[in-house]
Parts: C-alpha cells; sequence; structure tokens
C-alpha cells in the first residue's frame, strides 16, 4: 500500500469540504459579532406575536449569547462589570425571575421578563463587548438608518392608505396587537412605534459620517410618519426632542438644517393632513378625544390603589394584571395593563422596584458625563445626544408600560457603546 493512500489529502477530500462548509457560519459569528448582533436586533423589529414564528426572537437571541460568549472565552476576555448598571439591572432582573418562578409556568408572564430585564441586561453587556471598534460601529450606523427608512415607509404608507405596500401583512391584522387604526407599525402599538421614529431619528443624526444626505432626506418625512401615529405623547415628545437637538449639536449648519427641516416636515405634514376631510377628522378627533384619557386615569387609580395594599412586597406578576382587571369591572377592555412604567414597578415590586430603577437611569444619565477630553467621532455625537435619548424614552414611559424588546434592546445597546469607549479610555 503506498503513502500517498495513507494521506489524507485536504484538496481532494469532500468530507474536509464539507467540515468546513459546517464550520463557516462558525468562523463568520466569531469574525463579525457586530454583525450577528445587528441581525438579531432586526429579527426584535420584525418579531410577529402570536404567529408561527413566535419565538424567532429567543432564537435569535441564544444565538448571538452563544457566538459572544464563544468569541470572549477564544480572546479570554473579561466580562464587562459596571456597578452602577449592572447591580440595578440585575436586582431588578432577579425580583422579576423570583416572582415568575413563584407562579405556575405561563409563556406570557416569562416573555414580558424576558424582554424587560433580561434581554436587555445580556444585550447591555454584550454590546460592550461587540461595539468597542469603528468598523463594528458602521454596522450599527447602517442598521439605525434602514431600521428608521422602514419604519417610516411603513408609516407613511398607512398614511396615505396605501395598505398594499405594508408589510409584513401581520400589522393590519385587527385582532394582534393595540391601535389598528393607527401607524403601528411591526410592534403593534403605536406609542412603541413613535418612540422607535424619535429614537432612532436621533441616532440617525448622531452617529454617520457619510451619509448625510439619506439622513436629510429621512428627516424630511420623519414628521410625517410621527403624525401618523396619532399619538398625543409621541408628537410631544418628537417636537422637543428636534428643538434641543438642533441647539444641542456643535455645527451652526447642523442646527439650521435640523430645525429647518423639522418645520418644513410639520408644514408639509399638516399641509397633507388638512386636505383630506376623512384625514382632517381623524386628527381633530384624536387631539381632542378624551375616552382614552378617562380609562387611563382610572387604570392609574386602581393601579396605585393595589400599590397602597402593598406598598413593598408588591402584586405576583399574574396575580397583577387580574387583580386590575377585577378592580375596572365598568370598563370592557380587551386586557388590562397600568400604562405606566413607574406605576407597574410600584404595583409589582413596590418601593424597592422603583427605587432601582431610578438608581439604574441616574447611572445611566451620567453616562452622558463621563467622555474624556479627547473624544471624538460617533461615540462623542452619541455622548452629547444621550440624555435626550433618555428623555424621549423616560417621557414616554409615563403613558405606557415599556415591555417593547426592540425600544429598551436600541437603548442598552447605546448604553452598552458608550461604556465600551469607556473602557477602551481606562
Amino acid at each position: 500500500m503506498s503513502s500517498r493512500a495513507l494521506t489524507w489529502d485536504r484538496d481532494d477530500n469532500p468530507l474536509w469540504h464539507a467540515a468546513g462548509l459546517l464550520l463557516r457560519p462558525l468562523h463568520l459569528g466569531l469574525a463579525f459579532p457586530s454583525i450577528v448582533y445587528v441581525a438579531a436586533m432586526t429579527i426584535f423589529l420584525f418579531r410577529p406575536p402570536d404567529l408561527f414564528s413566535f419565538y424567532a426572537d429567543r432564537i435569535a437571541f441564544g444565538i448571538l449569547v452563544f457566538f459572544v460568549a464563544l468569541r470572549t472565552m477564544a480572546l479570554r476576555d473579561k466580562i464587562p462589570f459596571f456597578a452602577g448598571l449592572s447591580l440595578p439591572m440585575l436586582s431588578l432582573m432577579a425580583l422579576a425571575v423570583f416572582r415568575a418562578l413563584q407562579e405556575p409556568f405561563d409563556a406570557q408572564t416569562w416573555s414580558i421578563v424576558a424582554s424587560k430585564y433580561i434581554v436587555p441586561f445580556a444585550l447591555f453587556h454584550i454590546a460592550v463587548l461587540v461595539f468597542r471598534g469603528t468598523a463594528q460601529r458602521r454596522h450599527f450606523e447602517v442598521f439605525v438608518i434602514l431600521a428608521l427608512a422602514y419604519l417610516v415607509f411603513i408609516a407613511i404608507a398607512f398614511l396615505a392608505d396605501a395598505r398594499s405596500l405594508i408589510f409584513p401583512r401581520f400589522i393590519l391584522d385587527e385582532s394582534l396587537g393595540f391601535h389598528p387604526d393607527r401607524a403601528r407599525g411591526p410592534f403593534l402599538q403605536a406609542v412603541a412605534n413613535g418612540v422607535s421614529l424619535n429614537i432612532l431619528g436621533i441616532l440617525a443624526v448622531a452617529l454617520p459620517q457619510k451619509r448625510k444626505a439619506v439622513v436629510w432626506l429621512l428627516w424630511l418625512v420623519l414628521p410625517l410618519a410621527v403624525l401618523a401615529t396619532m399619538t398625543r405623547a409621541v408628537w410631544i415628545s418628537f417636537a422637543v426632542s428636534t428643538l434641543v437637538l438642533g441647539f444641542l449639536m456643535v455645527e451652526r449648519r447642523l442646527q439650521a438644517v435640523c430645525a429647518l427641516l423639522a418645520v418644513a416636515g410639520l408644514m408639509v405634514g399638516l399641509a397633507i393632513g388638512l386636505s383630506t376631510h376623512s384625514l382632517k377628522a381623524a386628527l381633530w378627533d384624536r387631539t381632542g378625544e378624551r375616552g382614552p384619557v378617562e380609562a387611563r386615569l382610572a387604570v392609574y387609580d386602581a393601579g396605585w390603589a393595589m400599590f397602597k395594599e402593598r406598598p413593598f412586597s408588591g402584586w405576583a406578576a399574574a396575580g397583577m394584571y387580574a387583580e386590575l382587571a377585577r378592580r375596572m369591572q365598568g370598563y370592557h377592555l380587551r386586557t388590562f395593563y397600568v400604562h405606566n412604567t413607574y406605576l407597574a414597578l410600584l404595583v409589582e415590586f413596590g418601593v424597592p422596584g422603583l427605587a432601582l430603577y431610578g438608581i439604574l437611569f441616574f447611572n445611566l444619565f451620567r453616562l452622558g458625563w463621563h467622555g474624556s477630553p479627547g473624544e471624538s467621532g460617533s461615540v462623542a455625537s452619541l455622548r452629547k445626544v444621550w440624555p435626550i435619548l433618555l428623555c424621549v424614552y423616560l417621557f414616554n414611559a409615563f403613558f405606557v408600560d415599556m415591555a417593547y424588546q426592540f425600544v429598551i434592546g436600541l437603548m442598552f445597546t447605546v448604553a452598552g457603546m458608550l461604556c465600551a469607549s469607556e473602557e477602551s479610555i481606562a
């Protein structure tokens, strides 16, 4: 038998080629974790509730954690830990998990726990590990622009009643989610869509270095998309944040362009809104509508009464919503939520929950003050607009319980990028 027969020739052996093909995704995932990250965020954006792909976001999250954990071990990198941020997040997550374990297993309860606490905690620390370089931040920049362009297009298509252009089609399914009469996007909730448009718009201004023309074009039509959400809290936060953004950015030209685009967009939006009788009636009806406000005040009263009964221990996750529904028997609502992030924390976890949340966001605000004197580029711009992003998020949290995975994940991704920059400086 010749020695050639005993040699495993890598160029000719099909098993070697098959092994190479199978390991190629592993190599790409380890080499480009930022692409895996933005791919997971894209799936979070398009997560369709109550459909066959209900668990697609959990699979994407698991793949992201797997690749980043494997890469961290291969590089012998240390797991990031920031006491002022990691400890409050970990404490809130532990409280939520402990309460969920006390109840019989319920998929919806665990989905909310994951969206509000587990996934943001993981994304924050993963973002610190992933977005440490300029190339990785460019991947996030492209994702922000594409996500903003998609949400703007869908909102304007809804405003123009071009339903055939809206994709995915589950957005138009009135049996899913809330606000089928508004531009709610793939979130199936108008406030979540409006907050995402607002945050992505601010990030698009802060991040790009070479795509300014695309960003200005998006900002020209962004007010129309925000108008289409038909949500007063979103309108207010967008108008105020736009004005503050224009004054905060250093470049005078950017201030002028930002202000002009905002005013031009609002004028175009009002002109289009008043051009048809049906749209005009919808806008005026939404502006003066009192029914949702009265129902929300009733929910607040019921939630506050529940908090006063258990100010420190709170209510179990499953029993909380059942008790809220029992106290609002005069209202025929499909589902009962507190519709206020801060009151929801008080009802579910008592004073300790809100205190931890306050500590967390106080330390998040501090990220805007920690930049080094020589910091420049996208990180410096992000740090400058970071307080605006937090204020937009916290203001809208007064009107909805922030349980939207994409919105929370977006905020904690930016926080992780800022911490990654601080870590590299240190």
